[in-house]
């Protein structure tokens, strides 16, 4: 893929991780033409990346959409998202550097404050920004990249959970856990709250589920 291409595949995942395209929303390839003043080719290769990652889906005759997987598929995904981010912590609490731990507690930081003025936005990036850090601190280069494909393929529900009364709240206090047992060296600890964090099942799938029809509802 050319160059230029590539820069504006990057554009389109980050609209999508950040909302701006919707799971449902229509990706016309005209209209990404002339927003990126390029061909269709280039567009429609972009698109076939977009589509290998999971973030897009290309329907024959129909042309192409933003992901939205069946509720089934969206639950295993956060199962194995889970478990990553599970090894990242075990990994973390057992080979934590002075470096590593600065870096966490400052996006400790910075999610508490995001969380203290209730702006999801905001806290969405500091959170993002917080689990990198946990995943570099596990130092295993391959786990890290695992994680980090995964999560940039869940960051559009991740960010719904977010919008999810209370909720911003109770993340914080479960990153203020996750980070106390890191920091003691705790890896089962650290690997049990990483898992109960990601997880999404019961009450918390059912509100990510309502907040996908709602968003599939503007969009459509």
């Amino acid at each position: 893929m050319a160059k230029g291409a590539a820069g504006f595949v990057a554009t389109l995942e980050d609209d999508i991780a950040t909302g701006r395209l919707l799971p449902g929303a229509r990706l016309d390839e005209v209209s990404l033409a002339s927003r990126f003043g390029v061909s269709r080719t280039p567009v429609r290769e972009a698109l076939q990346q977009l589509s290998a990652q999971g973030l897009v889906e290309i329907r024959p005759y129909r042309g192409a959409i933003v992901s939205s997987p069946d509720p089934r598929k969206l639950m295993e995904m956060f199962e194995v998202m889970a478990e990553l981010e599970a090894m990242c912590g075990r990994l973390a609490a057992r080979r934590l550097t002075p470096e590593h731990e600065t870096n966490i507690r400052q996006n400790l930081s910075a999610c508490a404050q995001a969380a203290e003025i209730g702006d999801p936005d905001s806290y969405y990036f500091e959170n993002e920004r917080f689990h990198r850090a946990i995943y570099a601190a596990s130092a295993n280069a391959f786990l890290e990249e695992q994680a980090l494909t995964l999560h940039k393929r869940l960051s559009p529900f991740r960010r719904l959970q977010l919008r999810v009364r209370n909720r911003l709240g109770v993340s914080q206090r479960e990153h203020e856990a996750i980070v106390s047992a890191i920091v003691a060296g705790d890896s089962k600890a650290a690997a049990r709250e990483l898992r109960q964090h990601v997880i999404v099942q019961g009450e918390r799938f059912a509100d990510l589920i309502a907040s996908l029809e709602l968003q599939s509802r503007q969009t459509a």
